[in-house]
């Protein structure tokens, strides 16, 4: 059964870990596949994509985005170009499969709209006649709110719904990838397609500690910190910089992947 952990931050958005550790990370816990799954972006997908490929490691990388709707989140897997938040979910899940992606509901049932999928919205989008609205599959595991009465009713909920179930570490730093993940039959990016579009995924994980997330917190305090000096120094130098987005190439204005020999 190949491992696969589909929904992974980095620098470039709210993580705290580079894309280089991220990579690191992942290779040293065995996975196949992961998906770099930054808010609003995608271009630390397509570096960690690259790098993957110039380092020869056995992890292969899916260019991913995690999407805000204003009925929660989706990740989506198998994109080029990023899509744009704050649309409906229906409309982030349908922009997501015009580009031949795969929709997944991230973290659902807590009651928090902005962030998390409603059930009673999943179950109307999986009604729905038009087959370009269904997700994919759902989050039946996220260690960010397993334990909670809500992240207990996530592999019931998944069944019912008869969707592709899905596990992934939801990770902020490197030291969390493959908290959880998810299983398929194979190794490859294409068979873990497969087994998402047949809903034959199974999954593992456990869920963060309080002291784990604790310290992310304070590392993400951090990195935003150093992230508004950054900005400022650059505008104030004019010198094209700006603030780390965790890739080679990531402190340019405008970003662009730079894939020398010391970052391969």
């Amino acid at each position: 059964m190949g491992k696969a952990d589909l929904h992974i931050h980095t620098l470039a958005s709210d993580g705290v870990s580079s894309v280089a550790d991220v990579l690191s990370a992942a290779e040293a816990r065995g996975l196949d596949v992961i998906a770099i799954t930054d808010h609003e972006r995608v271009d630390a997908a397509h570096a960690a994509k690259a790098m993957a490929e110039a380092r020869g490691l056995n992890v292969k990388v899916i260019v991913g985005e995690e999407i805000s709707t204003r009925g929660g989140h989706v990740v989506a897997l198998f994109i080029e170009e990023r899509i744009r938040p704050w649309g409906s979910i229906g409309d982030a899940i349908r922009q997501v499969h015009a580009q031949g992606g795969l929709a997944i509901v991230a973290h659902p049932l807590v009651p928090y709209p902005v962030t998390s999928a409603s059930g009673r919205s999943i179950r109307r989008l999986m009604a729905d006649s038009d087959a370009q609205l269904h997700p994919d599959g759902v989050e039946a595991f996220n260690p960010t709110i397993a334990g909670t009465r809500w992240g207990k009713m996530g592999p019931d909920f998944v069944k019912e719904l008869g969707v592709a179930a899905i596990a992934s570490s939801d990770s902020h730093r490197a030291e969390d990838v493959g908290q959880a993940f998810t299983l398929f039959q194979g190794t490859t990016p294409e068979e873990l397609r497969d087994a998402i579009e047949e809903r034959t995924t199974t999954w593992e994980g456990s869920k963060y500690t309080l002291p784990g997330q604790v310290s992310t917190f304070g590392r993400q305090l951090g990195k935003y910190t150093r992230g508004v000096g950054a900005t400022v120094r650059g505008k104030v130098k004019r010198d094209g910089t700006g603030r780390d987005l965790g890739y080679p190439g990531g402190r340019q204005r405008p970003p662009k992947l730079e894939l020398d020999e010391q970052a391969r």
